[in-house]
């Protein structure tokens, strides 16, 4: 072993495959090999050596790669290209990027793309409580209570959701903060309480704004919106599971 050495799921995240929990089940299931050999699940990666899963090669990257996408309704956040319609080849982005979360298929909005695989780790961690904000279109009366309900917790899939914070923005739309990301949360809320999204928007992740971008297009976080975000995730360790 030599200070060049990087732990193989390490190895697969900086790529940019999968994340740092992906990669240890695709290495359990026997699908990476070390130069033809398959790999074992603590094993480092030396220098030069030819590292695949399954038939396709990996190999790391020189630039980091981070963009904001505009998902449109539709499209499905994954990087699984047996997946019709899913998000990377949607891009077609000319290096491998992965998805950071999700966002539901039948909604729209803000959803983070990279290269960067410790730092997908990192902000999808529970622990985090990192904000993402959503507008959503209901089929009925928002109502002071049902936004007070909404803020203080529902129970949504055997749990009750953390507090958030809700702000009415029309006869039938609020604004919604969260600082968790359960299966289909927003929707379940509002099923819970008798109510069906019609609409759902994600506008911000952390301090990455949607802002005026067209459904279906992309862009490069700035060098000012990625300094911010890692002085957010500052000591936030690239471990650990889905937020």
């Amino acid at each position: 072993m030599t200070s060049d050495d990087k732990r193989l799921n390490k190895y697969l995240a900086d790529s940019g495959f999968c994340s740092r929990r992906e990669a240890d089940r695709l290495i359990e299931a026997g699908k990476v090999t070390i130069n033809g050999r398959v790999a074992a699940i603590g094993e480092r990666v030396p220098p030069g050596a030819r590292v695949m899963v399954g038939k396709e090669p990996i190999g790391t990257t020189g630039d980091t790669v981070y963009l904001a996408f505009n998902k449109p309704v539709g499209i499905v956040s994954t990087a699984d290209p047996r997946e019709p319609g899913n998000i990377v080849s949607y891009i077609n982005y000319p290096t491998r990027i992965y998805p950071i979360g999700r966002l539901d298929k039948d909604s729209e909005g803000l959803i983070l793309l990279t290269s960067d695989g410790n730092i997908v780790n990192r902000i999808l961690r529970a622990e985090g409580r990192h904000e993402k904000e959503y507008e959503v279109v209901v089929d009925r009366p928002v109502t002071p209570d049902f936004l007070d309900k909404m803020s203080k917790g529902v129970p949504v899939l055997n749990q009750v959701t953390l507090p958030c914070r809700t702000r009415k923005t029309g006869p039938q739309s609020f604004n919604i903060i969260l600082v968790q990301g359960l299966n289909r949360q927003i929707r379940r809320m509002c099923e819970y309480l008798g109510y069906r999204v019609t609409s759902l928007r994600r506008i911000r992740i952390m301090n990455i704004q949607l802002g005026r971008m067209r459904p279906g297009s992309f862009r490069n976080l700035t060098a000012g919106e990625l300094s911010a975000l890692q002085n957010t995730l500052n000591g936030t360790p690239a471990r650990g599971g889905r937020g």
